[in-house]
């Protein structure tokens, strides 16, 4: 209706392209244009000016062979002071923005390895920046901002740096708990050996005093009784340990000490044994 009568209607964030028989004539602006359209000028068609997004996938390969889909996000938008530029230089500017950031990225990615792509990510976004920007503000257009936003290797290679990284942490963990272990295992031969040390010292005490309560016994008769010697009351003491031992022994029902040889004769070797066998660790203490 707008045509019928001359008048065109150029929304906000937008600007039209006028002609005059073909020819480019000017750049309207937003709001209410005059076109006599019978004087051969015409609405050529229209440009946004607001910031576009074009996402591009990128498959190539990196320095140690490895296929990866580069996904790189970019922003741009028209200039309105080059909106002729913008109009008529490019027929295709997806086309156009989708080779250049093919061309970048297959000559960053290719000189990184993988790793140093996940790295260097947002060098690579710089480059292809760069690289757009100077080539597309020739036909009016200026990329505000390039973002890689995605990098997708090969299903397999996934599957594989999946597998590395589960065994590293289970290597990890499995150090842990080996270390935890030994730790534990240390701290029970401490313990165990702590123990032992004061289970030693209180048996060498109980020795000590069974030592010195037989000596001061020993003293105590021979003093009582004339003309017995130290050692004949020594062996009456042992004699008398011996068969209390054998009564207790006999007293158990479920006893099964068996002394050999055993027989009236064999109770001063016994004797013998015992008297030596004290008076070396008596000896020893001290």
């Amino acid at each position: 209706m707008g045509q019928c009568l001359g008048c065109v209607q150029v929304d906000q964030s937008t600007v039209a392209v006028k002609e005059h028989f073909g020819k480019f004539d000017e750049v309207l602006e937003p709001g209410c244009h005059c076109m006599p359209w019978c004087f051969g000028y015409k609405l050529a068609g229209g440009l946004s000016l607001r910031v576009q997004q074009l996402d591009v996938r990128c498959e190539t390969k990196t320095k140690d062979n490895v296929f990866v889909t580069v996904v790189a996000s970019i922003q741009y938008r028209a200039l309105a002071g080059k909106a002729a530029d913008a109009f008529y230089k490019l027929s295709n500017t997806k086309g156009q923005i989708q080779s250049y950031v093919f061309d970048v990225i297959r000559a960053s990615v290719p000189r990184l390895e993988l790793d140093s792509v996940f790295v260097q990510k947002n060098e690579i976004a710089k480059a292809v920046e760069v690289e757009l920007e100077k080539a597309m503000s020739t036909y009016g257009f200026e990329i505000v901002q390039t973002l890689i936003v995605d990098i997708e290797p090969d299903i397999h290679v996934k599957r594989a740096m999946n597998e590395i990284n589960a065994a590293t942490r289970l290597r990890v963990a499995a150090n842990e708990k080996a270390e935890a272990e030994k730790i534990l295992q240390i701290k029970k031969a401490e313990g165990e050996a702590e123990s032992k040390y004061l289970s030693g010292l209180g048996i060498a005490r109980q020795r000590q005093a069974i030592v010195d309560g037989l000596r001061d016994s020993v003293l105590a008769f021979s003093e009582n009784v004339p003309g017995t010697s130290a050692k004949d009351v020594m062996d009456m003491v042992l004699v008398t340990q011996y068969f209390d031992t054998m009564k207790e022994i006999g007293a158990s029902s479920k006893s099964s000490s068996v002394f050999i040889p055993h027989g009236p004769g064999a109770v001063r070797d016994v004797a013998t044994q015992i008297r030596d066998g004290l008076l070396q660790a008596a000896n020893v203490q001290h």
